[in-house]
């Protein structure tokens, strides 16, 4: 797990190495343990390391290979990354590390840009090759590693964040209403290749992208699940499905305990998090490191699942810490948290991430997350009325936004408004062939674009800013594309995530799979109260707010006025997003090159 970045030109000019060092600044977090630049023609190449897999020097990037003409800065781990290389040693090619970065350069000197399907794993890359001068970028199926690019005059930057891609300075500040229309309606939710920013992009998971010298770029999209069933599914039943998720969730965990350093789990006490403390246990891991937050309880909601973390980290007899923070220290840590954030993201729960992850990190440098099994096993409530649905985008928006056009109308200052750009979104994913029913097509979008952009890149950019990898094993792309092809009505029943309930009971307590859902509750940001209510209202009312004029003022008032009675169907506080994005905004475009 890495921090990458990286300048193209396309005016044979050489590339300006200080802007490389300008972008590694904001990237130190990621990877603490070292840097590097090199450059090779018009590419420059920059590198911060968080050392996993192969803890000498040996694995020390950006990698270059002058005999195969091959220079890359990678972010990631491969997880099946000594298979592949049994595979290439057998045609021939020799190693010097015994680490994933080397195999990713020497399989794409084999293999091609086709490489990339033979990688299990989370991965960004930027590859030169010397001969040609071409730069390919690449991001991982579900985008859980990601990758950051804009134009600079005739020159191309890329890096791990948003943040780094300002501090090297040139980017325009203009916000992309495209991308502000999708933040306020799909919960806060930009989906690529849109930023906030106009002049900054983000690459598409699942792509790659070929740059030549010329600056032309041509990006493909490798991998897309078909959802559905496959041929011979017709007669599977609900004890077959339960039996392959098992087994290959199996295989997932397992896999993602390839590393040189200790590997712990975050324990929220749900089902997702607990089922992958027991299959680890199931597997002889003994003494696991596992950890759990909790916040102040709020207007009689819980900040805290502890009861349900206690009883898994009981039963398999890990070794388990209980994170407590109470709405002072939250507050004061809000800050660092919004300012390790490539990109706004409202959901209560970031600045919990941030928190815990401050506190893994002293024990562990790997953890597993589980994140993703609400989406690909249709566990959250906007999924049962799609199931049979007649208006897929209709009942989908009803379900899922935080507000509809006609609302907007009334929130953003009349130069921001334009079309329904949030909806026509949906429209276009769901027109997509390769998901017949209305629930596929939901958890496909969600899937592709949601979960992405809203929780994978939470755990990622709070794990990051301290320098801990996260590993999310209900992301794992067979896993994925083996529950495209199960029934809807084997997720959905029971309230959701049926399939793999059934699954979980043959490794977890029953009290943990049938409790009523939870989530990661911070109830200060949803219930705005005293000091969280006073710098919600200093951030918009202040200057630079009114000068950005995003919003009306009407529609701001009333919320300061009575934060408590907006609360979106996802059930989170209208004014916490306009404030998070405006706190954002402040924070960030503060960068200024040097």
């Amino acid at each position: 797990m890495c921090g990458i970045c990286g300048e193209l030109r396309f005016d044979g000019a050489t590339p300006d190495l200080g802007s490389i060092e300008k972008m590694l600044k904001p990237l130190q977090p990621r990877g603490p343990d070292g840097w590097g630049v090199v450059a090779h023609g018009g590419a420059a190449l920059g590198h911060r390391r968080l050392k996993v897999i192969d803890l000498t020097e040996n694995a020390h990037q950006p990698m270059v290979d002058p005999e195969l003409g091959l220079s890359v800065v990678y972010n990631g781990a491969i997880y099946n990354y000594r298979e592949l290389r049994k595979e290439l040693e057998r045609e021939g090619y020799r190693f010097v590390s015994t680490g994933d970065t080397e195999v990713l350069l020497k399989a794409f000197h084999a293999w091609g840009e086709r490489c990339v399907e033979r990688l299990n794993g989370m991965f960004a890359f930027a590859i030169i090759e010397h001969a040609s001068g071409n730069v390919i970028l690449g991001r991982d199926r579900l985008g859980i590693k990601p990758l950051y690019y804009c134009r600079v005059e005739r020159r191309l930057r890329f890096a791990s964040s948003l943040p780094a891609l300002l501090a090297a300075g040139g980017v325009s500040h203009s916000i992309n209403p495209v991308a502000l229309h999708h933040y306020m309606t799909f919960h806060g939710v930009v989906p690529p290749p849109h930023t906030l920013l106009e002049d900054v992009q983000k690459l598409p998971p699942g792509t790659l992208m070929v740059i030549d010298q010329t600056g032309q770029t041509k990006a493909t999209r490798y991998w897309q699940p078909v959802y559905g069933p496959a041929p011979g599914d017709a007669g599977r039943g609900l004890d077959d499905w339960r039996d392959e998720t098992l087994a290959v969730l199996r295989r997932a965990v397992e896999r993602r305990l390839v590393a040189d350093v200790p590997v712990g789990v975050l324990l929220s006490g749900g089902l997702d998090s607990s089922l992958l403390v027991g299959l680890l246990a199931e597997a002889g891991h003994r003494r696991l490191e596992t950890f759990s937050i909790g916040f102040e309880t709020v207007r009689d909601e819980a900040g805290d699942e502890f009861q349900f973390s206690d009883l898994i980290a009981k039963r398999f007899e890990t070794r388990h810490h209980r994170v407590f923070v109470d709405s002072e220290n939250a507050l004061a840590a809000l800050e660092q948290c919004i300012a390790a954030m490539s990109e706004p993201m409202v959901s209560h729960d970031n600045v919990g991430f941030f928190l815990l992850s401050k506190e893994v990190s002293q024990h562990v440098k790997v953890v597993q997350s589980g994140q993703g099994a609400d989406e690909i096993f249709a566990g959250y409530h906007w999924y049962p009325p799609l199931l049979e649905s007649d208006e897929p985008v209709r009942d989908y928006a009803r379900h899922f936004f935080d507000r509809d056009h006609v609302e907007m109308a009334s929130v953003l200052a009349p130069e921001w408004m334009g079309d329904d750009h949030s909806r026509r979104l949906v429209e276009q994913h769901f027109e997509q062939p390769g998901a017949q029913r209305s629930i596929d097509r939901a958890l496909r979008l969600d899937t592709q674009v949601m979960l992405a952009d809203d929780p994978v890149k939470r755990v990622d950019n709070m794990t990051m800013r301290w320098g801990l990898e996260a590993r999310v094993p209900f992301l794992d792309h067979e896993l994925v594309e083996l529950a495209a092809r199960i029934p809807g009505e084997f997720k959905l029943r029971g309230g959701g995530k049926y399939v793999l309930k059934e699954a979980a009971r043959r490794v977890i307590p029953s009290e943990v799979i049938d409790r009523p859902k939870g989530y990661f509750p911070v109830p200060a940001l949803k219930y705005l109260r005293g000091p969280y209510l006073e710098r919600v209202r200093d951030t918009l009312e202040s200057s630079a707010a009114r000068e950005r004029g995003l919003f009306r003022p009407a529609y701001v008032t009333q919320l300061l006025a009575d934060p408590e009675s907006h609360i979106t169907p996802l059930r989170g506080s209208k004014l916490w997003q306009i404030a998070l994005l405006e706190l954002w905004l402040q924070e960030h475009l503060s960068w200024r090159a040097a």
